[in-house]
């Protein structure tokens, strides 16, 4: 897969969708240039989506937690026997959409984590 995406630190096109979905955001230690050598990751907007994206999961976890056992008599009783794959599904969307996310929306940063081992 060709390397579309700039690094910031050197320029250069040396990520690829894949490498940059992995890079993380800003609380992560981030990906090595192949070229310079520096770790990038997702920059600030890529950890607010995340942030936002994860708490919204969780409230709907919440809300269909609490409001299945009341909807047994109405029309959306089915909500009530698959509670359990849905709230798996959430669970499974929470990790993979934001790496899509962060593959192909949010631009590159050079990382501001402070690692003791480089």
């Amino acid at each position: 897969m060709n390397s579309i995406y700039n690094c910031p630190h050197c320029g250069k096109k040396s990520f690829t969708p894949w490498k940059k979905a992995f890079a993380g955001q800003l609380n992560s230690p981030g990906k090595v240039c192949v070229e310079c050598g520096q770790k990038c990751v997702n920059g600030k907007g890529a950890t607010i989506f995340n942030a936002i994206y994860c708490i919204l999961s969780f409230a709907l976890i919440v809300v269909i937690y609490l409001f299945s056992p009341r909807l047994i008599g109405t029309e959306y009783h089915w909500v009530y026997f698959y509670e359990m794959p849905i709230s798996a599904g959430i669970i499974l969307l929470t990790f993979i959409v934001p790496k899509i996310v962060n593959a192909f929306c949010f631009k590159l940063s050079p990382t501001i984590r402070i690692d003791a081992v480089k």
